[in-house]
């Protein structure tokens, strides 16, 4: 859960804590929120499942944030606040409200969770966890490419001394 120093206020964006990644909601008030999720029969039930991403539909859902945390660690994670001007309280809770139920099209690089609150919060669809994952596959690809000529030279210099 969240450390108890943290108040919670509408408008905050919940950063949740799942098993290999994270789930966004937004706070509105009286221990609820408005977040994104696939569509599934019982409250909670679509973000707490990895293979929820693999979806390609999705249902703007109102539900308590003890529900759609679960028992996983949770914290307020406004940090973009630095980077973005955030809409006024009374338009981030009223747009978030008229969404609910809607039913949406759900990508996991370009329109998740983190995606649809920060498009609340700030007017611009942001994705810390794309980002990062972009960074992480570039990083693993340079590596790659430099195993492969570290052994591509080796080989060609045995192949050199073998024939010598």
């Amino acid at each position: 859960m969240a450390s108890p120093q943290q108040e919670l206020k509408p408008g905050d964006l919940i950063e949740i804590f799942r098993l290999g990644y994270e789930h966004w909601a937004l706070y509105i008030g009286d221990g609820y929120v408005i977040h994104l999720a696939p569509p599934s029969e019982y409250p909670g039930a679509g973000s707490s499942s990895i293979f929820s991403v693999l979806s390609n539909s999705a249902e703007v859902k109102r539900e308590l944030l003890e529900d759609v945390v679960g028992g996983c660690c949770y914290r307020v994670n406004n940090s973009l606040d630095h980077e973005y001007q955030p809409r006024p309280v009374e338009v981030i809770i009223s747009s978030a409200k008229e969404m609910v139920g809607q039913k949406m099209k759900y990508s996991v690089v370009s329109r998740n969770c983190e995606h649809f609150v920060t498009q609340l919060r700030y007017g611009k669809p942001h994705c810390k966890q794309v980002e990062k994952a972009k960074v992480e596959v570039g990083v693993a690809m340079a590596l790659v490419t430099l195993v492969i000529g570290v052994f591509s030279f080796v080989i060609r210099r045995n192949q050199r001394k073998a024939t010598a």
